[in-house]
């Protein structure tokens, strides 16, 4: 009797669960339906009471009218652009540092890594000033080198990631190679880099969507409007025209694009990636 009222449960506890998480992403997705709706809205109606979820007449020309006040083709290129080195920069950079990190064994290894976990207990903010006053020395204000550059110097937490990826990896990989004459690199380069492209996946989304949403960067060191991206470009658009909500929503609903592009072609890995991360020391 007791095994009917548990396996009875089971179901019941599944369908609530289901339920619970179901009305939960309803409720995460109203601001991004709220945006969407308000983004073919016009200007009047846009706060109107009760609220229209559906507008009974698009204004598909909201979205054509933003990117007409607002240069942001220049804004989406400027970013792509600024995504690519940094991408390139950090799966380069912290696949060389974990590669060292989890394979080489040397004098205050263990030391370096601890020592270099512990710089992200740094807050940026207390690093922001000297950081600005050292690109102002190399005259790299108002260019993209402050924004680019610093990726090629590895990220501690994505280092973390990949070392722990590497560490449960089979080293006897490493040692068939040798044995057929590869050296460190071949190794990295033929054999390990097939195996690491979840850790990887993770990177260049975690990267992406870092450099996408940066505000405060471009802010700092970008002065000439021709050079802006996104983030600094929604910012002038809404000091501009902040009462057109329903061009800003236009503009934003655009903006999030490729973000949930990325995240859709890189779930399978991501997912696959987070799960079979090794937590081995």
């Amino acid at each position: 009797m007791t095994n009917v009222n548990v396996s009875a449960r089971k179901p019941f506890g599944k369908i609530a669960a289901y339920c619970f998480l179901i009305i939960l992403s309803f409720a995460c997705m109203v601001p991004f339906f709220w945006m969407i709706s308000t983004s073919l809205k016009t200007k009047a109606t846009t706060f109107q009471f009760p609220p229209q979820w559906i507008p009974a007449d698009p204004q598909w020309a909201n979205y054509v009218n933003a990117f007409s006040f607002a240069p942001f083709a220049t804004y989406i290129t400027n970013t792509l652009t600024i995504e690519l080195f940094v991408i390139i920069g950090q799966v380069v950079s912290c696949t060389l540092v974990a590669y060292g990190f989890s394979r080489f064994r040397f004098r205050g290894r263990e030391v370096l890594f601890m020592i270099m976990l512990a710089t992200m207990l740094i807050p940026e903010q207390v690093t922001m000033i000297p950081t600005f006053l050292m690109f102002s020395k190399l005259n790299w204000v108002d260019t993209y080198l402050p924004l680019t550059v610093p990726a090629y110097f590895a990220n501690p937490f994505f280092v973390f990631l990949m070392r722990q990826y590497l560490l449960t990896i089979p080293k006897d990989l490493d040692e068939a190679a040798k044995i057929d004459g590869a050296n460190e690199l071949q190794i990295l380069w033929k054999v390990l880099v097939p195996v690491l492209r979840p850790s990887m996946t993770i990177i260049v989304v975690f990267t992406f969507t870092n450099v996408y949403n940066d505000f405060m960067g471009p802010l700092i060191y970008l002065n000439s409007p021709e050079k802006f991206t996104l983030a600094v470009g929604l910012a002038n658009f809404v000091s501009s025209r902040g009462s057109e909500w329903n061009l800003l929503m236009a503009a934003s609903t655009v903006v999030v694009v490729p973000l949930l592009l990325i995240y859709y072609f890189a779930q399978r890995n991501l997912i696959g990636g987070i799960a079979s991360m090794g937590i081995k020391g």
